[in-house]
């Protein structure tokens, strides 16, 4: 009887000293369960819990840890360990960061990709190491315009319009079209089209859907063969808390980064289409942005926004230069 307790003690220390090295990682985000970002999410951890490496990630979304735009400091920091935002959000912290959300800057989510694996995204990969950040899935999401008075697609067309634009670098733009411009969040969009505040809005396909635009709205401009809306929002991670990982973690890791990252572009891509639909079937009127309207637009950028970003970013000039040299 005891030799069977003594063995039944040292199965359960052995089974203790197992599970006592299993590590945990925590992954905050923004985002609702349906979100595509949140399934990109998902998709890592239930890859890496199939690796069966004694690592799990624990997703907390719907920004129920951490604030939107208050993750990248923690992240830095080591108090949190991975993360899936808007990259611009840090552009406080790293004035170069701003140039993942600026205006003609990626043509369509084709570009997206190669911009992704090109010696701009190095330089913004070192920047983030110093702040010991590390990329484990690239990710852009697109969007268009939406007009309550007609089509959006050049920039005479917002000229004289009280316009709502997605970043700094949109308003400064399409102030100088023209337009004058209402900083608002999204979720402020439908009512200010509804009592006639706003004429225009510029924001991703996701949320032109989620908030119902569409019942507010003549015309609509999704995202197509070129665009002029694209950000940024890859999943980071601390960079040491990776390093800190073992061998069969690591590679567990991103096996499941680089599945994450395909799903992600297919998904973006479907995202475009799919507001297009919807804005479609509620009989507002579907315009399509021409390469030359993309161009007039770029145009105008380079006098606006991009001009603004190289005077206050060090090394602004370089990194914009690196961005645009990717066709």
């Amino acid at each position: 009887m005891r030799l069977k307790l003594l063995s039944t003690v040292a199965a359960l220390a052995t089974f203790v000293a197992g599970a006592a090295v299993s590590e945990e990682l925590r992954l905050s985000h923004q985002w609702s369960n349906q979100d595509v970002r949140n399934k990109v999410a998902q998709i890592v951890a239930d890859e890496v819990a199939a690796a069966d490496v004694d690592l799990d990630i624990k997703i907390f979304g719907s920004q129920s840890l951490f604030k939107a735009r208050e993750q990248y400091t923690p992240l830095s920091r080591g108090q949190l360990d991975m993360t899936i935002l808007p990259l611009s959000y840090a552009g406080g912290q790293q004035p170069a960061y701003n140039l993942t959300l600026m205006p003609g800057l990626v043509k369509n989510h084709d570009h997206a990709a190669r911009l992704n694996n090109s010696d701009f995204m190095k330089a913004l990969q070192e920047i983030m190491a110093q702040d010991d950040v590390m990329v484990l899935v690239h990710g852009y999401l697109a969007g268009g315009f939406a007009g309550t008075k007609g089509c959006i697609t050049k920039p005479e067309d917002v000229a004289g319009l009280q316009t709502r634009a997605a970043g700094k670098a949109f308003e400064q733009m399409l102030a100088g079209a023209g337009a004058s411009i209402a900083s608002m969040s999204s979720s402020e969009i439908y009512n200010a089209m509804q009592t006639g505040v706003l004429d225009a809005a510029n924001t991703s396909s996701s949320s032109f859907v989620s908030y119902r635009i569409y019942e507010q709205v003549k015309c609509y401009t999704p995202a197509g063969d070129v665009a002029l809306w694209f950000m940024y929002q890859p999943m980071l991670m601390n960079k040491s808390t990776f390093e800190a990982l073992n061998e069969e973690q690591q590679a567990a890791l991103l096996d499941a980064a680089a599945k994450a990252q395909a799903f992600y572009l297919e998904e973006a891509k479907k995202e475009d289409a799919a507001s297009a639909e919807v804005f479609r079937e509620a009989g507002v009127e579907i315009a399509t942005m021409s390469q030359a309207d993309f161009d007039a637009w770029r145009a105008l950028a380079q006098k606006t926004s991009y001009a603004k970003f190289v005077e206050d970013t060090p090394d602004g000039q370089k990194l914009l230069d690196m961005a645009l040299a990717v066709e």
